[in-house]
């Protein structure tokens, strides 16, 4: 009888496939983050699918980037709203439109208005040059050099309301090397985030993540207050860095 019951019930049986989770990525230039994103959707190790990106800059190069891929490019210009808060109005109405599960920061160069960051808590995420919390802020590099520093690096976190200061979720590290300017270590920071920025992402949509009062947390376990972090000879690895005997 089971044998019977089981054979009629699932006999041709397709499960539904399920939808892929949805990512909208914010920019403002460049965009070399958001095509790291591209690239590991490209090779099914996102979690999901970028399906928009909005630049406050209609000359963002990101835009070329999102358009080659078949990804919608939206023109959001800041400089076309009388304040802050009206921008970010308008962008929040952008944002929903495409039913995002995860918006991405990815050099996107405006100070959110606390309206924006409680819209989406928890479904947030920021890159940022620096060990956060070192450096919260702009010209992460040349202060890090000023300093003297023997270790600089790249912090994926949750954005609140404080600049740079939501839970850090994952870190990679660089060495300072003798000699250092603010270009090369301005490279090696950049090829760190691309190497961190698609893992954070991909653990936001598998569901690993999680956004707490008390910080972030993954698989269920509190995260420290600098996330998992990635040495720098891990991250070289990666990278297939050359690393200094």
């Amino acid at each position: 009888m089971s044998e019977q019951y089981a054979s009629d019930t699932l006999k041709d049986f397709v499960p539904e496939p399920a939808d892929a989770r949805r990512v909208v990525v914010l920019i403002s230039g460049n965009g070399s983050n958001l095509e790291a994103l591209i690239e590991a959707q490209t090779h099914d190790a996102l979690g999901g699918e970028v399906v928009a990106v909005v630049s406050n800059e209609p000359d963002a190069h990101g835009l070329v980037r999102a358009r080659e891929a078949g990804i919608d490019a939206v023109v959001l210009p800041h400089r076309e709203y009388e304040s802050r808060d009206a921008y970010d109005g308008a962008l929040i109405k952008v944002i929903e439109r495409h039913e995002p599960d995860l918006i991405v920061l990815a050099g996107f160069m405006r100070i959110l208005t606390p309206r924006f960051v409680q819209r989406f808590l928890g479904r947030l995420v920021n890159i940022h040059p620096s060990l956060l919390p070192d450096y919260q802020g702009l010209n992460t590099h040349a202060r890090a050099l000023a300093d003297g520093v023997s270790e600089h690096g790249c912090s994926v976190h949750f954005v609140t309301e404080e600049l740079d200061g939501g839970p850090v979720i994952i870190q990679a590290a660089v060495e300072v090397a003798e000699g250092e300017n603010e270009e090369t270590l301005k490279e090696k920071v950049h090829a760190r985030e691309h190497l961190i920025y698609p893992i954070a992402v991909k653990w936001c949509l598998e569901g690993r993540l999680q956004f707490t009062g008390q910080g972030a947390a993954l698989d269920g376990t509190p995260l420290p207050s600098h996330g998992m972090r990635m040495s720098h000879a891990d991250a070289a690895e990666e990278l297939d860095e050359d690393i200094e005997p």
